[in-house]
């Protein structure tokens, strides 16, 4: 199972702060792959897709918020693989549309509101023999593409990374963080900064998901995971959270660098990374043989599509 995908070019950055700071600093542009199953999504959704496929179920469910980056994702994936896919939304439903359920209904998925209260269950038992009951047989994929298959998924992001002291990736869901820290070699550390307020949090559900892949049997390219690290401080107030000064840096950063950033994931990582940058952060320890500067390497992760709808409610709120 593929699609038709342009390689993830690894660019340059020539930021004066990373010049300053004496480090070597490159973007791997996983938002360019493909024009709608791009960045961390395809890598999440590969294995998934794959497992339904061989056990020959014609649907799948997953679930997500109304601008979900994976909720786009996996409509677009089912469309093109010839699966019915069933969206279950947080919240109510709210008329027009916002463009991303917008896209997913025009690619063919069936939306499915859930209140709150009932959406925290998305993951017990209880939940999915309910929906099961009311759609049938569905393959249900969790919330972002969160399991073992997304982590396998995500063993093939930077599995060529060797050159690289750093690795620096968004972090909503942890699963790939986890799936990179798995495709490291020692010496090498992946820097996570987690977008959701408090993401200390996810430093069990990052072991849990690390210590259950290992004894899963599913192919690791090492047996034994890489360095890692969370960095908490730029979550800008909690997830989906963003404010002037994050806009203005993203806005700026694109037309210096000519690399998008979503506000939710990306910018933040990228503003936490420039800011590191000035503390001297990434100057500890010695870098890789070889290498006289450290080499840092920067995963954008997509999710381009979701700046639509936040712009546009920006717009909305100003013209009141």
């Amino acid at each position: 199972m593929s699609l038709i995908f342009i390689a993830p070019p690894l660019q340059l950055n020539t930021s004066e702060i990373a010049r300053y700071a004496g480090v070597d600093l490159y973007v791997l542009r996983l938002d360019l792959m493909h024009p709608w199953v791009n960045g961390n999504k395809w890598f999440k959704l590969k294995y998934n897709l794959l497992e339904a496929k061989e056990k020959n179920f014609t649907t799948l469910l997953t679930f997500g918020g109304a601008y979900s980056n994976h909720i786009y994702a996996t409509a677009a994936a089912g469309n093109l693989f010839g699966f019915r896919t069933i969206g279950v939304i947080r919240g109510e439903e709210r008329l027009p549309l916002n463009p991303t359920l917008s896209f997913a209904v025009q690619q063919g998925m069936q939306l499915v509101y859930l209140n709150r209260e009932t959406y925290r269950q998305r993951n017990t038992p209880a939940l999915h023999e309910y929906l099961q009951q009311r759609f049938g047989e569905v393959f249900i994929i969790p919330e972002g593409g969160s399991n073992l298959n997304g982590v396998r998924g995500c063993t093939e992001i930077v599995n060529e990374a060797i050159a690289f002291d750093y690795i620096c990736v968004a972090c909503g869901t942890a699963t790939t963080l986890a799936g990179i820290v798995l495709s490291l070699h020692q010496g090498q550390k992946a820097i996570a900064f987690p977008v959701l307020k408090n993401g200390a949090f996810l430093a069990q559900e990052i072991e849990s998901l690390l210590t259950n892949y290992l004894a899963s049997g599913l192919p690791a390219p090492y047996s034994s995971p890489a360095s890692w690290e969370l960095v908490c401080d730029y979550h800008f107030g909690g997830y989906a959270k963003v404010n002037n000064e994050l806009r203005l840096f993203s806005q700026q950063f694109t037309q210096e660098h000519n690399v998008p950033l979503d506000y939710v994931y990306t910018a933040k990582m990228f503003y936490g990374v420039m800011d590191l940058l000035k503390q001297g952060f990434f100057c500890r320890g010695v870098p890789q043989r070889g290498c006289r500067r450290h080499r840092l390497l920067l995963v954008h992760t997509g999710g381009l599509q979701g700046n639509i709808g936040m712009e546009k409610l920006w717009s909305d709120r100003n013209a009141i």
